[in-house]
C-alpha cells in the first residue's frame, strides 16, 4: 500500500482552482494563454499569482487560441517548460497547433475543461472536444473530480517530460460539474511538487546556439513516414512510464492512479465502462444495486490516450455484458469513440462479452442517478440473452 510522504493541506476548491494550484506549485516557465468558459478561471487565477510574485512564470495574454498554442510551442522549442489551457472551440481553434506540438515532440501539458464543440453553440459539458483531438498525438488523461484533476497534472509534467517520451499531454476535467464545482481537495507542499516534477532540461533546445539544429522543417515523402512511426514507438512507450510515474506520486502522497480504476469489479456478471465525472455517479449507484444483490460493477478509463486495452480485457475477462458510456457522438452510425475502441479490444480478448453504448449528456444533459440506474439494468437483462436489437442508444434524450 502507498503510504504518503508528506504532510497534506485539505482545502475546499472548484476543479478550476485545483489546476490552478497545480500550475502555481509545478511553476511553468512561460504560460500563454487565451480565456474561455469554462476553462477561462485557471488562467485568470494564475495571472494573479504571476501578477503578486508568487511564480517566476512569464504570462503571455495572447489574441486567440490559435496563439496560445503557438506561443507555446514556440516557448517550448526554445527550451522552456511551456503550458496552456482551454476548453471546446479554443481548442478547435488550435486544432493545426496540436497536431504540430506533438510532431515536434514537445512536451506541453494542457489543462482542457470539457465542453461541447458549436454547433448549435453550447457552453456545458460534454467530450466532443478532447475525443475529436483523440489521434492529434497527445497522451489524454481524464478526471473524475478536482482532486485527480490536480493529481493527475502535476503527473502529466512528469510523463510529457520523461526523456523517453516527449510527447504533449492534455488533462481533462467537466466543465462546470468538476470545473465550478466545489469539494474537498487535499494539497501538497509546494516544495514537495517542486520536487517532483524537478528542473526541466529540454534536450534539444533551440537556442542553444552550440548544437543547431533543424525544428520544423518540410519533410516530404523520404522522412515523414518515420516521424509519425517514431510518435507512435513514444506513445507506446508512455504506458510504463505512467505507471511508474503514478508509483512514484502514490509514494509522495499515498493515492494510487492505474490507467483504469475497477469498482466492485471481482464478481461483476455486468458492468459499464466510463470516463470523468458521471464514474462518481455511476459508482454511487452501483454500490445501492450491489446492496440489492446486483452482481455489477464498473471500469473507468483514467488515460484515453495511450489507449488501456490490455488493462480493460483483463478486467472485462469475466463479465458477460458491457455498458459503454460515451459523452460524444461520433457520427459514425457505429457508436461513440470510448465504444468504437473497447469494441476494438475486447475482440482480440479472451473473453467477448456483449456490448451496449449509450450515448449521453450531450450539450451538458444532466445524467443523474435514475438513467445510470436504467442503463445498468437493461445491460443487466442483457446477460441470460445471446442477441438485442439496439446496440447504439441514447440515453435521456427525447426521441
Amino acid at each position: 500500500m502507498a503510504v504518503a510522504k508528506h504532510a497534506k493541506r485539505t482545502v475546499a476548491l472548484t476543479g478550476n482552482e485545483a489546476a490552478a494550484q497545480a500550475l502555481r506549485q509545478i511553476e511553468p516557465d512561460v504560460v500563454a494563454a487565451y480565456p474561455i468558459t469554462p476553462q477561462t478561471e485557471i488562467v485568470q487565477l494564475f495571472s494573479t499569482f504571476v501578477s503578486d510574485g508568487l511564480v517566476k512564470t512569464e504570462f503571455v495574454a495572447v489574441e486567440s487560441e490559435h496563439s496560445a498554442m503557438s506561443a507555446t510551442i514556440g516557448a517550448a522549442a526554445a527550451g522552456a517548460r511551456a503550458m496552456t489551457a482551454t476548453s471546446s472551440n479554443g481548442l478547435a481553434f488550435m486544432w493545426e497547433m496540436l497536431y504540430i506540438a506533438a510532431g515536434l515532440r514537445l512536451p506541453i501539458v494542457m489543462p482542457v475543461v470539457n465542453r461541447a464543440l458549436s454547433g448549435p453553440i453550447n457552453i456545458h459539458c460534454d467530450h466532443s472536444d478532447t475525443m475529436g483531438a483523440r489521434d492529434a498525438g497527445w497522451i489524454q488523461i481524464y478526471s473524475e473530480n478536482a482532486q485527480e484533476m490536480y493529481d493527475n497534472l502535476i503527473q502529466a509534467i512528469r510523463i510529457a517530460e520523461h526523456p523517453e517520451i516527449l510527447l504533449p499531454a492534455m488533462v481533462t476535467m467537466d466543465g462546470f460539474i468538476i470545473s465550478h464545482g466545489m469539494e474537498n481537495v487535499e494539497l501538497l507542499p509546494d516544495q514537495a511538487i517542486r520536487d517532483f516534477v524537478g528542473e526541466y532540461h529540454y534536450p534539444y533546445p533551440l537556442l542553444d546556439v552550440e548544437h543547431p539544429k533543424t525544428v520544423g522543417p518540410l519533410t516530404l515523402q523520404d522522412f515523414y513516414f518515420e516521424h509519425k512511426r517514431e510518435q507512435a514507438a513514444a506513445m507506446q512507450r508512455s504506458r510504463d512510464v505512467i505507471s511508474s510515474i503514478a508509483d512514484d506520486y502514490a509514494y509522495l502522497c499515498g493515492r494510487k492512479y492505474g490507467h483504469i480504476e475497477c469498482y466492485e469489479m471481482e464478481d461483476a456478471e455486468y458492468a459499464l465502462v466510463i470516463l470523468g465525472s458521471t464514474a462518481g455517479t455511476a459508482k454511487y449507484v452501483i454500490k445501492q444495486l450491489r446492496q440489492e444483490g446486483e452482481r455489477c460493477g464498473l471500469v473507468k478509463i483514467r488515460v484515453f490516450r495511450p489507449f488501456p486495452g490490455l488493462e480493460l480485457c483483463e478486467a472485462l475477462n469475466r463479465v458477460k455484458v458491457v455498458g459503454v458510456m460515451d459523452r460524444s457522438e461520433s457520427f459514425s452510425s457505429q457508436g461513440g469513440p470510448v465504444f468504437a475502441e473497447t469494441q476494438a479490444t475486447l475482440y482480440h480478448g479472451l473473453n467477448q462479452p456483449n456490448c451496449v453504448n449509450y450515448i449521453y449528456g450531450l450539450g451538458g444533459r444532466d445524467i443523474g442517478p435514475d438513467l445510470l440506474r436504467q442503463a445498468l439494468l437493461e445491460i443487466r437483462d442483457l446477460v441470460t440473452t445471446d442477441t438485442h436489437d439496439r446496440v447504439i442508444r441514447y440515453l435521456g434524450v427525447r426521441e
